[in-house]
């Protein structure tokens, strides 16, 4: 008998740490979300990870964004950890975040996971692209005051 594997937020709660990239001026990186992506395909999300055994959340975090964007980052703040529950093809999710705000050198973001990032872009809080992953549009519509400081 073959043993099933476990999948995170699906058959235990899983542990993410998205990132909310930022050149300090009020502009945040997005990236369209590819195929090859867990879920939500064509959306546009900032970035996430699930927790890796032996990290903790900022050294997590730290790597996500180099993994993704090829760039160092600086964290600038963290978010209060919260739960998101989502439908993924008909099945309940359930995702523990610890989201950062992550100060980075624009000109040094690129596509730097081209299998599951299909398009990357900048944009300003007042002007976010459509359609938002859902784990985001939650997170700022619930911690908004958090995002307002990074306006400008």
């Amino acid at each position: 008998m073959m043993a099933k594997i476990l999948q995170p937020g699906i058959d235990y709660v899983g542990i993410s740490t998205p990132f909310y990239c930022n050149d300090g001026k009020g502009n945040f990186v997005f990236h369209k979300r590819s195929k090859n992506c867990r879920d939500e395909w064509g959306r546009w999300d900032t970035g996430s990870g699930k927790l890796e055994f032996g990290q903790s959340p900022e050294e997590n975090v730290l790597r996500e964004v180099k993994e993704e964007y090829g760039v160092k980052g600086i964290i600038q703040e963290q978010l209060p950890p919260h739960s998101i529950f989502r439908i993924n093809k008909g099945r309940k999710t359930h995702w523990l975040v610890i989201p950062f705000f992550i100060l980075v050198d624009p000109s040094a973001v690129k596509i730097n996971d081209p299998e599951k990032i299909y398009e990357i872009k900048w944009f300003c809080l007042s002007k976010l692209p459509n359609p938002l992953h859902t784990g985001f549009q939650y997170t700022l519509e619930r911690y908004k005051k958090y995002f307002e400081k990074y306006k400008k």
